[in-house]
């Protein structure tokens, strides 16, 4: 990559400037060892939200809150953010930073476990946009229950599919890259779905249910 494009990915990254609670929960992730979205996927993810008009959303991995976050501010007002992950901690810190944020309790669903055991609860065709950022072993299941949960013209991304340039490297790669080879060509070739590829953070793999 040339210097100049370098210099335009930063500036596209920080274009959407991040307020003190999302750095606030950027260091707790941080501190835990958790991945968080960069601040263009956050604006990305925070335009597809608005772009859908969403009121419901649905979030596989809450993290400490960072993307969350994004989406809320993208949704609607009236919107309820129904957010997964396996760690009660984690999403201890995304409360308080959603409450930071201004957003009152009830605009967040917080659901504890593991997200194959919990997608299945959720509604049919009962969401606008499914955002995927769990384990990237279980992304295509993810995919299939994304198909399910959303409504015509609803949205599905998934977070983290340059694999830091793995997923483009011709050498063996572990079984996490070949898996998201493997959601990429499905989404690419699924009739169901209108995709797209963003070259933002470490690439989000955006699709829209036909």
């Amino acid at each position: 990559m040339t210097g100049n494009r370098q210099t335009s990915w930063a500036f596209a990254d920080a274009y959407v400037a991040e307020d003190d609670t999302l750095r606030w929960a950027r260091d707790r992730a941080r501190e835990a060892g958790l991945r968080s979205v960069s601040p263009g996927t956050g604006a990305a993810l925070r335009l597809l939200a608005a772009t859908v008009d969403a009121k419901a959303v649905a979030e596989i991995g809450t993290g400490t809150g960072v993307s969350g976050i994004h989406l809320l501010h993208g949704m609607r007002p009236d919107g309820v953010l129904t957010t997964v992950d396996p760690e009660p901690e984690h999403q201890q810190f995304a409360r308080q930073a959603f409450r930071a944020s201004g957003f009152a309790s009830n605009r967040a669903r917080f659901i504890p476990g593991r997200a194959l055991d919990v997608l299945p609860r959720l509604a049919d065709a009962g969401y606008d946009l499914v955002f995927c950022d769990g384990d990237r072993l279980e992304f295509l299941d993810y995919l299939a229950e994304s198909l399910r949960l959303l409504r015509p013209g609803g949205l599905v991304a998934f977070e983290g599919v340059f694999a830091n340039g793995r997923t483009v490297d011709s050498g063996p790669q572990p079984t996490e890259v070949v898996r998201l080879r493997e959601l990429l060509r499905a989404v690419r070739e699924s009739q169901d779905l209108v995709p797209s590829l963003l070259p933002v953070g470490d690439g989000l793999l955006c699709a829209v249910k036909r």
